[in-house]
């Protein structure tokens, strides 16, 4: 269920699908240091939670071949720069940090500094193998969960650019579809940069699962119309209680679902969950620069002047959502409790 690699490691350099040139450019970068990689990452050439870990740790493996030191001492120092400077591209998703913590128990080890720079690729190539395999179980299980005849709107993009593997929500979309279920897919646009538009169209375009794209405004028309059975959502940190922070307006359209009966499904890997965090208040949330509200692909849609505001992110109250879509299984109440068991 792969057909896109937007990552790969390449020995002393990664290799990078630039997400912001989809769709009319399929491009790839090639880059062979760690700064390179965390702008990247902060300009979404890279993202999704997922595959923003699986690219954070191979600029730390990337930074670590940089640097020129038998002394152990001097090369964490060094390399607890480099981690700084890749933990501060993204605060909101909780995979970028749950590689770093991985990446810095790599450079923990009681070996000489080319042993440590061994240890980290070694730990970067299994950061990304496990989540491409979290996201094969999962789908699988959100398969399992939803029937024939699903009509799914899903928002943002939650595929094989977001996750490295198959996908989250877009994962299970492709499941379905493998396996002959009939679905109908609404693909929201997904404001303001518009990667439902660009990057989950695009996507399902390749995949042959026929779709019809709506504006973001037209969900609660079509919820009301019965025209979805089921929302089906990724997302980028879940505290421990099960609130859930995903692309903005992922939180609308979990307030829609339940006006209208509508099951709320999150999809994402363990590796999302943050129990270090009570509730959704305690979620950093980015604000992102207001030109991407106020231009489309660098052309002004605005009054000159115009002030915008972009959190890119909102966070969705865990009673808004029916269930949670892992690769240990399918989640549901009480989340406290059976969250903090799937991480165990």
């Amino acid at each position: 269920m792969i057909d896109i690699q937007p990552i790969e490691w390449l020995g002393n350099r990664v290799k990078l699908l630039d997400q912001t040139r989809l769709p009319q450019e399929e491009v790839y970068l090639e880059l062979s240091d760690y700064q390179a990689v965390a702008s990247a990452i902060r300009e979404l050439k890279i993202r999704g939670a997922p595959a923003i870990g699986v690219a954070a740790a191979y600029g730390i493996a990337l930074g670590a071949l940089e640097i020129r030191t038998s002394d152990r001492e001097a090369f964490r120092r060094r390399l607890n720069e480099i981690i700084r400077t890749i933990a501060a591209t993204r605060p909101t998703a909780r995979n970028l940090f749950m590689a770093i913590e991985q990446m810095e128990q790599a450079a923990s080890l009681d070996e000489n500094t080319e042993q440590l720079k061994g240890a980290l690729i070694y730990q970067a190539i299994n950061i990304h193998s496990t989540e491409i395999e979290a996201t094969r179980r999962l789908a699988e299980f959100g398969a399992e969960l939803l029937k024939d005849n699903a009509t799914i709107l899903t928002h943002c993009n939650t595929g094989s650019l977001a996750t490295t593997g198959s996908g989250t929500a877009l994962g299970v979309i492709k499941q379905l579809a493998q396996q002959n279920k009939k679905i109908t897919v609404l693909v929201d646009e997904t404001r303001p940069l518009l990667q439902g538009t660009r990057l989950t169209a695009w996507e399902l375009s390749r995949a042959n699962i026929p779709f019809k794209l709506i504006t973001d405004s037209m969900a609660g028309y079509f919820m009301s119309q019965g025209r979805v059975n089921s929302v089906i959502v990724g997302a980028d940190r879940i505290a421990a209680n099960g609130d859930t922070a995903n692309k903005i307006g992922t939180y609308t359209l979990s307030v829609l679902a339940m006006e209208n009966g509508i099951p709320f499904y999150v999809a994402a890997p363990v590796s999302t969950i943050d129990l270090a965090l009570s509730s959704g208040k305690e979620i950093p949330i980015e604000e992102r620069n207001p030109a991407e509200v106020t231009h489309l692909q660098g052309i002004s849609i605005a009054p000159e002047g115009t002030l915008a505001l972009n959190p890119a992110f909102d966070v969705t109250p865990h009673h808004y959502i029916t269930a949670f879509i892992t690769e240990k299984g399918i989640i549901k109440e009480p989340y406290i409790e059976r969250l903090k068991k799937i991480t165990g």
